[in-house]
């Protein structure tokens, strides 16, 4: 039985492109910062259909693998990564349809000035942008703002919990029909219908209203990536798109139906959050051209090379320096306050005496294989969504044009010809594109 049709969204930084490939030119590489090339980016992934681009972000250079830089600049880690909400209106003003999602984070921008910086991105887009919610998880950033640490990880949600509920307040702080430009009365917007939040939580105090007209959308789209026991509670209470990531089918299926037991028991319709599935197609003109370039990727002459980058990242998220741990020893026993399910999975790949080389050089947050012509793959994604009852995939793979025109213009029109995604757009904001299937 075929899929019924699904979303696409792409996972990406507002940072240097894929600059040590050989399809990536050197003006992209330096100039990425301009945003040029992102623009391009947006223009191509709304060509092919795309209901959102996902832009993530941090707020930190990491020196917590060996105690240095140098890991997270020498591989362009977590840094240098320009802030994705300036990025926005660039990408929505060269496009008509594609949504944008950017990440702000509850535990540095005050409520009041994330609210109103999302109403006037929600304007400027004419109702095509999405809030990517997060908590952080790293101490590096948090003392990029005043603070020693984070707070424990479960108490950094409830804060977040009551950051949604005072950022809604404020949003819906001018009614529907307060903005009137009534010449004969000479009033621009009714008093009356303009109404102070005055909120006071364990963790804000704010008075209100907004300054801003109510944005076309109302609010943006929420967005969220909680992978954890908390963090999918959360996602369950709010968010109408969340970013997976289960390795398999059985953990796709476990993890999408828990998203939507948890949204019954918050008391929400399940069909209004869409779970998008992060993936990494390889694809080829031939299925043995795709397996080729796919082995290419698990060379074993580059297995510490992926190694090494795989821990740098991992002790940037989990603060825990990777560097002291040998190699070739089975995966310490380790804690965090950042990325629990990040470093949870990391873990269980250990299992069966692998090492700690074995599982950094082959790690990965994609959910599931994906190889072969753009008609093996679409029909690939095909069997899966059809298995899993899913809602989508997010892409996220080497930022280059040619790997960009690989997705858009070889696997998205192989898609639409199934009939699995859309091959235009239907209404003229991202939550209502979003919401039609």
């Amino acid at each position: 039985m075929p899929a019924k049709p699904f979303h696409l969204g792409w996972f990406l930084s507002f940072r240097p492109p894929s600059w040590q490939s050989p399809f990536c030119s050197v003006s992209d590489a330096r100039e990425w910062g301009a945003g040029d090339f992102y623009v391009d980016f947006g223009r191509s992934l709304e060509r092919a259909g795309f209901d959102y681009m996902m832009v993530e972000d941090s707020s930190m250079v990491s020196d917590i693998y060996a105690g240095t830089y140098e890991m997270d600049l020498k591989h362009a880690l977590y840094a240098p990564k320009h802030d994705p909400v300036a990025l926005v209106p660039f990408i929505t003003g060269a496009t008509k349809h594609l949504g944008v999602v950017a990440t702000m984070s509850t535990s540095f921008y005050p409520p009041f000035m994330l609210a109103r910086t999302m109403a006037t991105l929600d304007h400027l887009s004419r109702g095509r942008v999405g809030w990517n919610i997060v908590t952080s998880s790293e101490d590096r950033a948090a003392q990029n703002f005043g603070m020693e640490s984070l707070p424990d990880h479960d108490e950094r949600y409830d804060r977040a919990d009551e950051f949604v509920e005072v950022v809604e307040k404020l949003w819906n702080s001018w009614e529907p029909d307060a903005f009137l430009l009534d010449r004969a009365s000479g009033k621009y917007a009714d008093a009356a219908k303009v109404h102070p939040i005055d909120h006071a939580g364990r963790y804000f105090k704010v008075r209100g209203p907004l300054n801003t007209t109510r944005s076309p959308q109302g609010r943006p789209v929420f967005c969220q990536a909680g992978g954890s026991p908390r963090g999918r509670t959360f996602a369950a209470a709010h968010a109408e798109t969340v970013i997976a990531s289960a390795h398999g089918l059985e953990a796709m299926c476990e993890f999408r139906e828990d998203i939507r037991a948890r949204m019954v028991q918050a008391g929400r319709d399940p069909n209004s959050c869409k779970v998008l599935f992060v993936v990494s197609p390889v694809i080829g003109a031939t299925d043995q051209e795709a397996r080729l370039a796919d082995e290419q990727r698990h060379d074993p002459a580059t297995q510490r090379q992926r190694a090494e980058t795989a821990l740098g990242h991992l002790s940037c998220l989990t603060e825990n320096d990777f560097s002291v741990y040998e190699m070739d020893a089975p995966i310490p026993d380790v804690t965090t306050n950042g990325h629990r399910s990040t470093l949870a999975d990391f873990i269980r790949q250990g299992t069966r005496g692998r090492t700690l080389a074995e599982v950094a050089s082959e790690w990965s947050i994609e959910s599931i294989p994906l190889v072969g012509t753009p008609t093996s793959v679409a029909a690939q994604m095909d069997e899966a969504m059809a298995e899993v009852g899913g809602d989508g995939f997010l892409i996220m793979g080497p930022t280059t044009r040619r790997y960009i025109s690989e997705i858009t213009d070889g696997l998205a029109p192989a898609l639409q010809a199934r009939g699995l995604t859309r091959a235009s757009y239907s209404h003229a904001t991202f939550r209502d594109n979003l919401m039609e299937f």
